[in-house]
């Protein structure tokens, strides 16, 4: 069997050569919706980081009240990117009646994983503090891994509803990070093969309930394919549910475009998940 090339595998930009386009995209569709959302509380602060901050984008009026609040996590490696490339991602489930949290977090070098992890956690909790609810929590790529982090997490240890994250949709996320140890990714990360297992989350104890939808385009690497079906085929249990959904010719930068379009398949999925918990 031929030896994978990990470093072609996980280098999404060399996988899609219009990708400073894709990403120009979403920073203006992000600006325009922060500029239709007068309403929107950005740069809300949950930790002592000057990349501790949130921005806030309560339900469309009219829209039904939801119980949930959904978090959006973004993606770049851990170490790229921030939010105001991501604030359209609430557009979908604004409009079902979901105030939305697009978050921010500290970027390697200058933190490592578990530390962007415990960010994460920092703010799932501030926020059900502000709010009151529980959370679904959706992400992209390195937000992907987050995603599965928070569904993962003890919250009863961090003095939080056991259940306070039970609907997730991790999108082409990373939840074996040890293939990313030989690449060039990890010069950022510094993670070890030990230290890359430990921040894995199909090496923490499953959740015990819940449900999620791991997410993953058609036209991504085989790797990115495998780590999705990975974590659904370990992911189940008798309170536990999970689905693989491959969105067929989406690439690793436009998989996450219809989080935008309220109508769309995957909207109407992750309202579905988080409005019957």
């Amino acid at each position: 069997m031929a030896e994978i090339d990990l470093e072609a595998e996980y280098n999404n930009r060399e996988r899609v050569p219009d990708h400073p386009e894709l990403i120009a995209g979403w920073a203006k569709d992000a600006d325009d919706y922060r500029k239709a959302r007068p309403d929107a509380k950005l740069d809300q602060v949950y930790g002592p980081s000057p990349r501790n901050l949130f921005d806030f984008f309560p339900a469309q009026d009219g829209s039904p009240a939801q119980r949930l609040t959904a978090l959006f996590i973004h993606g770049g490696y851990w170490q790229a990117l921030d939010k105001s490339f991501f604030s359209h991602m609430a557009r979908g489930m604004n409009t079902r009646g979901f105030d939305v949290v697009i978050a921010n977090y500290s970027l390697c070098p200058t933190i490592s994983v578990d530390g962007i992890t415990s960010e994460m956690r920092q703010l799932a909790a501030h926020v059900h503090r502000l709010t009151g609810r529980k959370l679904s929590v959706f992400g992209h790529s390195a937000g992907g891994h987050l995603t599965a982090a928070l569904m993962a997490t003890d919250w009863s240890a961090h003095e939080m509803p056991s259940d306070l994250v039970t609907a997730a949709m991790p999108v082409s996320g990373l939840f074996d990070l040890a293939p990313l140890v030989p690449t060039s990714v990890n010069k950022a990360l510094g993670l070890d093969e030990a230290s890359a297992r430990a921040a894995s989350p199909i090496s923490a104890p499953k959740p015990s309930s819940g449900r999620y939808i791991a997410v993953v385009g058609g036209a991504e690497s085989s790797e990115y394919l495998r780590q999705s079906r990975l974590l659904t085929s370990l992911w189940q249990g008798p309170a536990l549910s999970g689905e693989l959904d491959i969105l067929e010719g989406a690439n690793h930068f436009t998989v996450i475009l219809p989080f935008a379009d309220p109508s769309s398949t995957l909207v109407a999925s992750l309202a579905g998940i988080s409005s019957t918990l």
